[in-house]
């Protein structure tokens, strides 16, 4: 059994990875910053207000746990940068034992057979810009932490990543998506849960990132 901070908790994602951990026996906290949103979290998950970027927060969860899960994310692409450095500071200050860092990347990092991140690809939705900027930056500032903080980013695929269905299966590739027989990407958010949770209970990507498709 793993302990298990999730930030962001009361998101689309965050809440399919609290439910997924809990269910399988995991000790999880629920983090958010409007304690309100967290009224159906499973039986069992401690529910605390916080922001990832408050340092002071951060440390306090930190010290007690195995994994620190980042399921954040907003159109102010500071937002990014800013909670890995926070946690990564966290993660420093506790040595020797040190909580390892999950975080729920974008898929706009992600390259197509060209090579050509699909963020540069033309066509990329405007709207969506500021949020892959942060994504992108975040993916950055891992790369340049060192040995000193033990971190996972994960991707999911580029377009299609949509509540569904569990089935608790999936394929992992590295920096390009996972594609079926008709070419497309796709993860339901529930079989993302899934993924990251399996990682969190057998590393396989320790310092990089991965992705996930069917």
């Amino acid at each position: 059994m793993s302990r298990i901070v999730v930030f962001g908790a009361a998101g689309k994602a965050g809440s399919r990875v609290v439910a997924e951990a809990a269910a399988r026996g995991h000790e999880v906290t629920a983090v958010a910053r409007d304690l309100s949103r967290l009224s159906s979290i499973p039986d069992g998950v401690r529910s605390v207000s916080g922001d990832v970027t408050d340092a002071g927060a951060v440390a306090d969860l930190a010290r007690d746990a195995d994994a620190l899960v980042l399921t954040v994310g907003g159109p102010d692409a500071r937002l990014y940068t800013a909670a890995v450095a926070t946690v990564a500071a966290a993660v420093r200050a506790l040595s020797p034992a040190r909580p390892r860092v999950v975080h729920m990347g974008g898929g706009a990092s992600l390259r197509d057979d060209e090579g050509v991140r699909f963020f540069d690809t033309p066509g990329f939705p405007e709207e969506f810009k500021p949020y892959a900027v942060g994504q992108i930056q975040a993916l950055d500032a891992y790369l340049a932490l060192g040995d000193n903080v033990t971190w996972t980013y994960l991707s999911p695929p580029p377009v299609h990543f949509a509540p569904g269905e569990r089935t608790g299966t999936y394929r992992t590739g590295l920096d390009r998506p996972v594609t079926g027989e008709d070419g497309q990407a796709r993860v339901s958010y529930e079989d993302y849960a899934v993924a990251l949770v399996d990682e969190i209970e057998n590393p396989r990507h320790l310092n990089r990132r991965f992705t996930v498709g069917y």
